[in-house]
This record gives C-alpha cells, sequence and structure tokens, in this order.
C-alpha cells in the first residue's frame, strides 16, 4: 500500500510564491520521501493542540503541513511555508 500526495488550492499557491529554488528543493523531497511511500510518518511528526489531526515536515528551515488519510491512502498537503509562519 503506497500513499500518493494531493495539495490544497492554499498549498499550490504558497509554492507559486516561493523562490524557484525553494520550491524546486520542497518539491524534490516530496518527490523523494512522501509520494508512493509506504509508511509516511517515518518522516515527519505529529502536531498537538489544535493543529492535532496534522503532520509536519521539515525541509530546511521549511514546513508542510499534511493530513494523512489512512482510509483513502492519501497524503493532503495542507499548507507550506517558512517554519517562523506556517503555524499561525
Amino acid at each position: 500500500m503506497t500513499y500518493k500526495v494531493e495539495y490544497t488550492k492554499t498549498a499550490v499557491k504558497q509554492l507559486k510564491k516561493m523562490d524557484k529554488k525553494i520550491a524546486a528543493f520542497i518539491l524534490s523531497y516530496i518527490e523523494d520521501k512522501l509520494v508512493n511511500s509506504s509508511d509516511p510518518r517515518v518522516y515527519g511528526k505529529s502536531l498537538q493542540g489544535n493543529l492535532g489531526d496534522k503532520w509536519r515536515y521539515r525541509v530546511g528551515g521549511y514546513r508542510m503541513l499534511a493530513k494523512i488519510e489512512d482510509d483513502k491512502v492519501v497524503i493532503t498537503i495542507v499548507e507550506i511555508g517558512h517554519r517562523r509562519d506556517v503555524y499561525d
């Protein structure tokens, strides 16, 4: 069972606003680690509190917030941003 990755409109918009090199670095991380992964939780960390339903993936100084849906075998990238801004 391998997971596929989907993006929200917000995540796509945030990627387009980023520097091209940083966006390429983040996308290569997603391709290498998350696409067709059998266990995406190995690479991330579960969040707590009001973000408790999401997982965090660390890519340099940037963070990706994602929801993992085991019943659909899908990782939905919800938000992408610099670590100082993404949790607001």
